[in-house]
């Protein structure tokens, strides 16, 4: 399982938290200096349904800076995956995939559904 996260957020760390709890051992990958590989960023997009809203941080200062928000919406997927890959902290957080699947974002019921 791969788990992308930023040590000061306070969702990242509620989810790890819960992970522990589940006896899920997984280590935070620091998604701002590592982000996601283009194939994961594309197997996530593909797991919800090509709809992209959910892979973004919509909340960051990058994602509301001008023009951003259009240019992830309305590019090619090749492009919208590169524009992830280049700037991590555009990227949902948490952000996990496991062999069978994968989840954006902490809400325990969905972590339970795919992680349990």
């Amino acid at each position: 399982m791969k788990f992308y996260g930023y040590k000061q957020c306070g969702t990242c760390r509620k989810a790890q938290k819960w992970l522990e709890a589940h006896d899920i051992e997984a280590d935070m990958l620091p998604i701002r200096d590592t982000p996601p590989t283009a194939a994961e960023l594309k197997k996530m997009l593909k797991l919800l349904g090509g709809n992209r809203k959910p892979m973004l941080n919509t909340s960051s200062k990058d994602y509301r800076a001008e023009g951003v928000k259009e240019q992830l919406l309305e590019s090619s997927d090749q492009e919208f995956i590169a524009l992830l890959r280049e700037n991590g902290n555009l990227i949902k957080r948490p952000f996990v995939l496991t062999e069978s699947g994968g989840i954006t974002g902490f809400k325990e019921e969905a972590w339970r559904d795919v992680l349990l």
